[in-house]
């Protein structure tokens, strides 16, 4: 399924008061980052695996600190609390990105909190939080449900609750990747974001459409967690059921009142969803022709670049590998499916 886009004129509009004020914000938290969060590379996207002529490059983004773009927002955040904020203890919610990257930038300032993670969670994202200092609470089979879980807990107890997306601050400091890329690509025409929550694909949004107004924005999302994209269609936040997706870190529901939902109405462009097979493809392609591991949500985008194709045609095109934290049991599931040959070539460091 590719469809499509959702305002051919979007693009040219001014951007609004709530757009321009986020983008001044990405602007701060770019100063406050600095030193703080890494400035990750982009390389060009040359792969075969692509079967086009490619002027695309690859923000990798999977090789930051905490191997994902969330250590940008949660720095943000924790950064902008009390010392008695801090001392009371912070909560989040989340499937394993956002909950380590709050881990980590809480042990950055000396503190130290709870995180709600759904049962699916993989073992391996629920140790490493563990390991960072934070107490892991399980609950629910969808992050939608931990999110609710963790904060009427926050609520309660009268501490500061750390959204993965639904949180202005946290949003401002993922668009500092939308920073580097104007930076590091000036004559970007497309950038291509995976969606969750929303969060990363509307701070790169704001901060492009008031800096570089001609980017296309295209928002890519698995087929069986369209969750996004279907509140998009509709015109408001419902609840859309989400099946089991590689792209685990970007599936679930919206939280209902998402600062999010208005600002991608509004920022983003086209919406591409792409299927479980094509996620797999675009990881072996990656550690086939490039010998990066990502993790199947920033598979997402570049298989939506795959999917795409020729509509590209000669536009400067960026997708953002957004994680690389991919648990072992699903690396080898999906280097199982792509047979010895992709494995031999991994390891050897040639093309295969």
């Amino acid at each position: 399924m590719n469809r499509g886009s959702r305002d051919p004129d979007s693009q040219r509009r001014q951007p609004s008061a709530r757009v321009r004020a986020l983008a001044e914000a990405v602007g701060q938290a770019a100063e406050r980052l600095r030193g703080r969060v890494k400035r990750t590379p982009v390389e060009p996207a040359d792969l075969e695996w692509l079967s086009r002529p490619s002027r695309a490059w690859l923000k990798l983004e999977h090789l930051q600190e905490t191997g994902s773009f969330k250590l940008r927002g949660a720095t943000n955040k924790i950064l902008g609390l009390s010392p008695e904020q801090l001392a009371s203890g912070v909560v989040a919610a989340s499937s394993g990105n956002h909950g380590v990257a709050v881990a980590t930038a809480l042990a950055g300032v000396g503190a130290r909190g709870t995180v709600y993670v759904p049962e699916t969670v993989s073992r391996a994202k629920a140790a490493k939080l563990e390991r960072l200092g934070a107490e892991v609470r399980r609950i629910g089979d969808d992050a939608l449900v931990a999110e609710q879980e963790a904060r009427r807990y926050a609520e309660h107890t009268g501490r500061v609750y750390v959204s993965p997306y639904n949180d202005l601050d946290v949003v401002a400091g993922q668009g500092t990747v939308g920073v580097e890329l104007l930076e590091q690509v000036p004559d970007l025409d497309a950038v291509l974001v995976t969606v969750g929550g929303g969060g990363l694909v509307a701070g790169i949004a704001a901060w492009l459409r008031v800096h570089r107004p001609p980017v296309r924005i295209v928002g890519c999302l698995p087929e069986r967690s369209p969750v996004m994209s279907e509140c998009l269609r509709r015109g408001a936040i419902v609840e859309v059921p989400s099946e089991p997706t590689l792209s685990d870190g970007s599936a679930g529901g919206l939280e209902p009142g998402a600062v999010t939902f208005e600002l991608c109405r509004e920022l983003i462009d086209e919406v591409v969803l792409v299927g479980e097979d094509e996620i797999a493809a675009a990881m072996v392609a990656l550690m086939r022709e490039c010998r990066q591991i990502v993790e199947g949500s920033a598979a997402v985008a570049l298989a939506a670049c795959r999917r795409l194709g020729e509509r590209l045609g000669g536009s400067t095109s960026v997708v953002v590998l957004c994680g690389g934290n991919v648990s072992l049991a699903t690396l080898k599931r999906v280097l199982g499916s792509a047979g010895a040959s992709t494995c031999e070539a991994f390891s050897s460091g040639r093309r295969a």
